[in-house]
């Protein structure tokens, strides 16, 4: 599902993730366990005038023609398979589509015969920063003249290194197709099918406090054993 992401890195190395260079310099405290409703740094690119920017945006999605966000569902997630099919994404994913640069991102795992899943903390195989396939909205604030920016992640079917963790997991974008998502065609959908290569993630089970968004410190993904491996 992705309920979590980690964006540990400074913004610089975040905007410079392999395939896609956004210039960036400003400040910000690493993220260790990053949770919906909160801001996240996201990577967009202007159509018209192809200025591309790294920015924080909410994280949960709120449509352009919604009229009360309090009112209504903040998906935080779109399926790959409906992303462009559903009135609540597909406009946003024609024309406003983006990449979540991160680090890691955490799944749960239900094991037979604890009450308690058991997290994962999952990232490449070489540990440097990634990006995610997203889409973000524009809504204006009612009676302002303020706009507030919001995405969700995409999910596809997991990968045979993730499937043992969840069968769900988010649209990593190869560096090569990067430049494309952010363009301006209005259905990449070719994209959505691509599977990450499995041989170039690692996952590994880490202690239940990233259960609580409170908890946003380095020892969040450290390993449970000193072993860490590619699959749990």
């Amino acid at each position: 599902m992705c309920g979590r992401i980690v964006q540990k890195s400074g913004p610089v190395r975040l905007s410079i993730i392999e395939g896609i260079e956004t210039p960036d310099s400003r400040d910000r405290k690493p993220r260790w366990n990053l949770a919906p409703s909160q801001d996240a740094l996201v990577i967009r690119q202007n159509h018209e005038t192809g200025v591309r920017t790294i920015e924080p945006l909410q994280w949960g999605l709120i449509p352009y023609w919604t009229k009360d966000p309090k009112g209504g569902r903040k998906p935080i997630i779109a399926r790959a398979e409906t992303v462009s099919k559903l009135p609540m994404f597909r406009d946003a994913y024609a024309k406003r589509r983006c990449i979540i640069p991160i680090d890691a991102f955490y799944e749960w795992k239900t094991v037979e015969g604890q009450r308690t899943k058991q997290p994962f903390a999952i990232a490449r195989a070489n540990e440097k920063p990634f990006g995610l396939g997203g889409i973000w909205e524009n809504w204006k604030i009612p009676g302002t003249d303020d706009w507030l920016r919001t995405f969700a992640i995409i999910t596809t079917p997991a990968n045979v290194t993730v499937s043992p963790i969840h069968d769900r997991m988010p649209l990593m974008i190869d560096p090569s197709n990067a430049e494309r998502w952010l363009g301006p065609d209005l259905d990449p959908h070719d994209i959505l099918e691509n599977e990450f290569p499995p041989d170039q993630l690692k996952a590994w089970p880490i202690s239940t406090r990233v259960n609580s968004p409170k908890n946003d410190d380095a020892g969040i993904i450290g390993p449970l054993s000193k072993a860490r491996t590619s699959s749990p």
